[in-house]
């Protein structure tokens, strides 16, 4: 008996300390691959940046260097790492030029505008670039069109099909489980609500994604044509007949792509243009490894001025609370507390506020704007609008100095809305759950979900609808100069192409971040600067010691969903949502 519990002591013993030590040696192998994530790289000669298009493109991303070392390509690509490493790729004279791969790449145009400006500025230095797909995705393809030669595998193709949205609906099914919303909003085209009140788009509603819609599709016909040399006329004649699923010599035909070539193919002409021999080791660089590349174009001097970028992306939330959708978000609490250090920080001169957001809380979009205006006072704030500064997204730009946009942004939406559910049904005639209760006041059980509304309720609420309505659109005339009549013209939630609004007077000018960048030292009177991004972003250790369970599986549910997660998590964000909502639904996608 005494050797049967050495022998078993000695086992558990045994297998703890293996455990202690493959735990400790994770740890090491783990803290090797962040740290060597972080270690710049060197670039071999006659190198090429290999542009891997596929995943989600998000204003920024987190890196990922365990997915890295285990060869995941990733699903989620940085706007601002892609467009820095075109930069140092466009400046590095041993990289000379770009491979594009084409593949399922989602984007909105105002993000993949800003990336083929890149590259045509790119192109502009005398570096090629060469493009190659087996399935060119249209957001990839739009990319890839500015290419010097775009390839595609002999069984591939290339989707071309023009632009659509889809809305859900959702009031049978609340109808179904006995709930009912009880709406209350300002402005004709606010449409946030109808997916809780209707079966289809009102007609105001239809409208306006009709006119937004051709306005994107306009500009990405344009851009194709003049990379292509095609005709605007036919190529929406092309995505008129879905040129989807077309064999793969039909998009040689219509000269959509220059020649079929399968991978290997494509490689030989890669060392062609470098000039090396073909038993020859092509080096090439991942978005990954440029971005540790050296040398970036970014800052302008080393010294003592200072131009901060700061990033407000995602919903406007009250109060710090993970979101679920985006992995960001702009936190009240959190983005005053940042601008009141910007405003006190002397060594900077000038503030960029880049703004990717649908809106979101009428109260916190308020406070932002506050902390703007007490900056502006003290240094100049330009606006640089993403995808989308839309709704309580305009709100805190619209006091800006100067508002530089996309031509495809999605922006305006100047209208507000709330929305309180009436679960009375379900409770009492469905679960069978009945109430009674007493009350000191008239009101004083406001807000129950065990009746319905009565007229009186009804009307405090509209009336406060009515309040935040006007002091938003007195925001948006005292920060743009223009009558207020002109504002309530352009507003009743209407949402605007970047384009449309430079023509209203809600954008002042029509260009990218480095537009806005370039805009802001001119009105600090710099000539000099070295750019500073806020809020910083995690390191990857941090990034990996962080990683919540909410955070972690909306990652999951949103690679699983694709285009449909937005709807999902919209949905679940209700139930914390602030009553009065300045936003547009961000679940609208164009295919």
């Amino acid at each position: 008996m005494k050797e049967f519990l050495k022998f078993t002591l000695a086992t558990v013993v045994g297998i703890i300390l293996t455990g202690v030590v493959f735990f400790l040696l994770g740890i090491v192998i783990i803290t090797g691959i962040i740290a060597g994530a972080e270690t710049e790289t060197k670039v071999p000669t006659d190198a090429v940046f290999h542009l891997y298009l596929n995943g989600v493109v998000e204003e920024r991303a987190e890196q990922n260097p365990i997915g890295e070392f285990f060869g995941a390509k990733g699903t989620t690509i940085g706007l601002e790492d892609v467009i820095k490493s075109i930069k140092k790729a466009k400046d590095h004279e041993d990289i000379k030029g770009i491979y594009i791969e084409a593949g399922n790449m989602t984007a909105s145009y105002a993000s993949l505008q800003a990336i083929r400006r890149e590259l045509v500025a790119f192109k502009k230095t005398g570096k090629f670039i060469i493009a190659y797909g087996g399935n060119y995705s249209q957001n990839a393809y739009y990319l890839a069109s500015v290419a010097d030669k775009v390839y595609l595998n002999p069984m591939g193709n290339i989707a071309w099909h023009g632009l659509a949205t889809e809305i859900f609906f959702a009031k049978d099914l609340l109808k179904k489980v006995g709930i009912q919303m009880q709406v209350f909003k300002v402005g004709t085209y606010k449409s946030a609500v109808e997916p809780f009140t209707e079966t289809q788009m009102s007609e105001a509603n239809r409208e306006q994604n009709t006119v937004l819609l051709q306005s994107i599709w306009q500009q990405v016909l344009a851009d194709v044509s003049a990379a292509r040399k095609l005709p605007k006329d036919s190529l929406n004649a092309y995505a008129d007949q879905n040129l989807d699923y077309a064999s793969a010599k039909t998009y040689v035909e219509k000269g959509l792509a220059d020649q079929l070539l399968y991978q290997d193919q494509v490689l030989e002409e890669l060392k062609k243009q470098v000039d090396i021999e073909e038993d020859e080791t092509l080096h090439t660089l991942t978005l990954n490894e440029m971005i540790h590349v050296g040398g970036s174009n970014t800052p302008k001097g080393k010294h003592g001025n200072l131009i901060a970028v700061y990033y407000a992306t995602g919903s406007i939330t009250d109060t710090p609370s993970p979101n679920t959708y985006e992995m960001s978000g702009i936190n009240a609490e959190d983005m005053t507390l940042d601008l009141r250090r910007l405003r006190e920080d002397e060594n900077i001169h000038a503030v960029v506020l880049r703004i990717n957001s649908p809106g979101g809380s009428a109260y916190a979009s308020e406070q932002i704007w506050r902390e703007i205006e007490l900056l502006k006072k003290k240094k100049p704030v330009i606006v640089s609008m993403g995808d989308v500064a839309a709704s309580g997204g305009y709100y805190i730009a619209c006091g800006a100095n100067k508002i530089f946009a996309e031509s495809t942004t999605i922006t305006g939406s100047i209208g507000v809305f709330g929305m309180i559910p009436d679960g009375s049904e379900l409770l009492t005639e469905k679960l069978g759950v009945h109430f009674d209760q007493v009350k000191t006041n008239t009101l004083s059980d406001m807000g129950t979900m065990s009746r319905p509304m009565n007229e009186a309720e009804r009307a405090l609420i509209q009336r406060s609808i009515e309040d935040v309505y006007g002091l938003f659109t007195k925001r948006c005339a005292d920060g743009r100069k223009l009558p207020i009549e002109k504002i309530l013209e352009v507003a009743e939630g209407r949402v605007w192409s970047g384009v449309k609004a430079k023509e209203l007077g809600l954008v002042d000018q029509i260009g990218g971040l480095d537009d806005a960048i370039a805009a802001a030292a001119k009105a600090a009177k710099i000539e000099e600067y070295t750019l500073v991004s806020s809020p910083a972003l995690k390191t990857p250790f941090a990034t990996f010691f962080d990683q919540e369970k909410e955070r972690y599986i909306s990652s999951e549910v949103s690679s699983y969903l694709g285009e449909y997660a937005p709807q999902f998590f919209y949905l679940k964000e209700l139930k914390n949502a602030n009553r009065i909502q300045a936003r547009m639904p961000f679940f609208i996608t164009f295919r």
